[in-house]
């Protein structure tokens, strides 16, 4: 039978008597004049459906706007009405929910799991701002499955699947129980319609035996309650199909093993009662160990809250006993849907935001999945995980899927947490990374600077969250390194032309070229290239015509090695200098051969003293060089020397780097050195046994200033303790 305007209404007067229902038969008359002419696969009237969905919510006690926007979600998608026309109608909160509810049936997609994930990724966006959208759209997937029967048996599977899939298990974490098993039933019929059939047929075949058994337990139940002035309202709740099947399935349990086919509902009137039933059935019945669950003061991630038991009860049969207030029963039933009855003052509950925290760690993953295959499968196993609730050192609780491991409870406190995480103390003892967290364990996450993430931690972590978040630092590594290789392969090939990236005409042709292939930086291009993604020489060759462009070929001469690492690292002892003007002027005396002693490598800005030597001219030392105190031993041979700073001066300078040994550790400082646009004229690197490198560098440059910040960026290397010039040597032999 269809159903009409007027049995939503009856149901809206059932549970807010003052209702303004006008709202409801305008939204009404404006979908019946919308979807004129138009029909079902059934063969009924198209209104028919927004009609059956508006009852669906009427009946879990939503306000009226919800119940508009039921009425009116597919007058956008299926009539060609514009949103514009609604929200002019109806007003922004009503336009906006059927906004969210809408489908994305007019974009075009490469494959069906693309065109699944957009959706859900659109729900998950349209559910953050405001929850209703998904209500309205559980309920659209309801009835759709009652009346699957009119679609071809492939599609009723798929359907089917995917609401098995995606569907139920969200209205589980809405808790929405009533939804959820309506769900699960259908499509239970439909992927396995034989054993449905016999599941249903063993359940009513033991009807009348478990109605006879439950009249006896509450009668017994409800004079023991009265004699202890407890006021309380006792049903059974049958099982639904599907979970039966479960236990039998998964379980590997007989149908007579199943005792719990009806589980036992008590509503009292406090949270004080509840305790108090509790304490009375367990002086009745003997409870069964390990199967007492407090959901009363630690609620599910859904909200639900109720204490559970299981005892022997008469015969000596298990019995299952749920109980719960007034309050928790609604919310067991209604879930989210209990936070928008109509109430003077809006919605009941003031932690509402804090409750749907899952929902904000969904959206905060889902965006970092590109792959639609990756999205439904983490979606799909967020959405039917079980919880652990366990707790940090101050005593917050944290709740996380089962299965989680100390990892997941890092990157659940901050990304930074558990990108440097080493290692982690449950209980005041330290466990190894794989432990999986139980229920009411205290973890204390240890973290370090110098450490980061493995690759090997995605094997190790069970939450989406954390395992997007891996991933995303891996990106972020691998893009820096990316975009360092297409620098160098550029630099090597625009070399071969006599020029370099770091001139004002390259850095703008690079710009150029950045921007004529829809790059938002240079940097993005570098980093493809590096990738693989660009050919190196196509992106040469455009750098080249826009340099001609600019103004006629570049002159051939090679930049200074700023751009990356030279070509090799010798380990031997520096080469000969070219020849260069020195910056020291000797007191008094013109047009004399003067050097610079190699011993202590002075720069400008350091005290210095020459010193005569035997055919080699002036030899000048830094005054705090050992050779130098032999040296002023012969003041006969002493000169007054002073800096006369040269544009053109080059000097030599080493520096000691200490750090924390590691793969790529010299590539990095070297990388620091030459882009700081000092010349690398040897390296040397040793390593003891405590995992601690001693590096040197011997290399050209121009001041005392340039040094400083040479020695600032070295120190930013990661790992790295120290960087410092490297002393005088005091067993160096005196000049001559």
């Amino acid at each position: 039978m269809t159903v009409t305007i007027e049995q939503i209404e009856a149901q809206v007067r059932s549970y807010n008597p003052g209702a303004d229902l006008t709202g409801l038969d305008a939204a009404y008359e404006f979908a019946l004049k919308a979807h004129e002419g138009q029909e079902r696969l059934t063969g009924e009237p198209f209104v028919s459906h927004p009609l059956e969905v508006g009852l669906i919510l009427a009946e879990l006690n939503l306000d009226t706007a919800t119940l508009q926007a039921a009425l009116l979600h597919d007058v956008v998608e299926d009539s060609g009405v514009r949103l514009i026309r609604v929200k002019e109608q109806f007003g922004p909160e009503v336009a906006s929910l059927v906004d969210g509810v809408t489908k994305l049936g007019r974009i075009k997609f490469d494959t069906v799991a693309e065109q699944q994930s957009e959706n859900f990724r659109k729900m998950l966006i349209a559910m953050a701002k405001d929850i209703r959208v998904i209500l309205i759209k559980l309920a659209d997937r309801l009835h759709n499955m009652r009346t699957l029967a009119a679609l071809p048996e492939e599609k009723q599977r798929s359907k089917a699947i995917e609401t098995m899939e995606i569907y139920a298990p969200l209205a589980n974490r809405l808790g929405i129980s009533q939804i959820k098993w309506e769900l699960e039933d259908l499509a239970f019929y439909y992927l396995e319609p034989a054993k449905f059939h016999q599941v249903e047929r063993m359940v009513a075949e033991s009807r009348r035996a478990r109605e006879a058994y439950l009249k006896e337990v509450i009668d017994t139940l409800s004079s023991e309650l009265e004699a202890i002035g407890i006021t309380a309202e006792i049903s059974g709740r049958p099982k639904h199909l599907y979970s039966i099947y479960q236990k039998m399935s998964y379980r590997g349990k007989e149908f007579s093993e199943i005792y719990d086919l009806i589980a036992l509902r008590i509503v009292v009137d406090s949270v004080k009662d509840c305790y108090g039933a509790l304490g009375t059935i367990h002086s009745i019945w003997k409870p069964v160990p390990g199967r007492f669950k407090d959901y009363v003061a630690m609620p599910k991630f859904n909200m639900y809250q109720s204490l559970h038991t299981t005892v022997i009860g008469p015969a000596g049969r298990p019995l299952e006993l749920q109980i719960r207030t007034e309050d928790m029963h609604r919310t067991a039933e209604y879930g989210i849907a209990a936070h928008w009855r109509y109430k003077a003052g809006g919605r009941s509950d003031e932690t509402f935001d804090e409750r749907l925290s899952w929902l904000r760690q969904m959206l905060e993953w889902q965006t970092e999945l590109k792959d639609p295959r990756e999205f439904m499968e983490a979606l799909k196993i967020d959405l039917f995980e079980d919880e652990v609730f366990v707790f940090t050192p101050k005593g917050d609780v944290i709740s996380l899927r089962r299965g989680s491991t100390p990892l997941d409870f890092a990157y659940m406190i901050h990304t930074e947490v558990g990108n440097h995480c080493v290692g982690a103390k449950v209980n005041g003892a330290i466990v190894p990374l794989t432990y999986e967290l139980q229920m009411g364990d205290r973890v204390d996450v240890l973290t370090s600077k110098s450490a980061s993430p493995s690759r090997d931690w995605l094997g190790v972590v069970r939450t989406s969250s954390a395992r997007s978040k891996i991933r995303a630092h891996f990106a972020k590594v691998s893009r820096v390194d990316d975009k360092q290789k297409g620098k160098d392969e550029l630099l090597k090939i625009m070399r071969k032309h006599g020029m370099g990236l770091s001139s004002q005409p390259s850095v703008k042709a690079l710009e150029a070229v950045a921007a004529e292939l829809n790059f938002k930086a240079t940097d993005d291009l570098l980093a493809h290239v590096g990738a693989g993604k660009e050919s190196a020489q196509k992106i040469v060759t455009k750098l080249l015509k826009h340099m001609e462009g600019e103004g006629g070929k570049p002159p051939a001469k090679t930049e200074a090695p700023e751009e990356g690492l030279p070509p090799t690292v010798p380990m031997t002892p520096p080469r000969r200098r070219r020849r260069s003007p020195t910056g020291v002027a000797v007191k008094g005396i013109d047009d004399v051969l003067v050097r610079l002693a190699r011993c202590c490598n002075p720069v400008p800005g350091d005290e210095i003293v020459g010193f005569v030597t035997r055919g080699r001219g002036v030899s000048v030392h830094r005054r705090d060089c050992p050779n130098a105190a032999d040296l002023l031993k012969s003041p006969e041979r002493i000169l007054e020397v002073d800096w006369e700073q040269s544009p053109d001066s080059v000097y030599l300078v080493e520096i000691h780097v200490e750090a924390l040994d590691r793969t790529g550790l010299l590539k990095d400082i070297s990388v620091v050195l030459a882009e700081a646009g000092v010349n690398i004229l040897s390296a040397n690197v040793t390593t003891d046994r405590s995992g601690i490198a001693n590096l040197r560098f011997l290399f050209e440059l121009g001041n005392m200033d340039q040094l400083n910040k040479v020695l600032a960026s070295v120190k930013a290397v990661g790992g790295v303790f120290d960087a410092r010039r490297q002393m005088p040597h005091g067993s160096g032999g005196k000049p001559r």
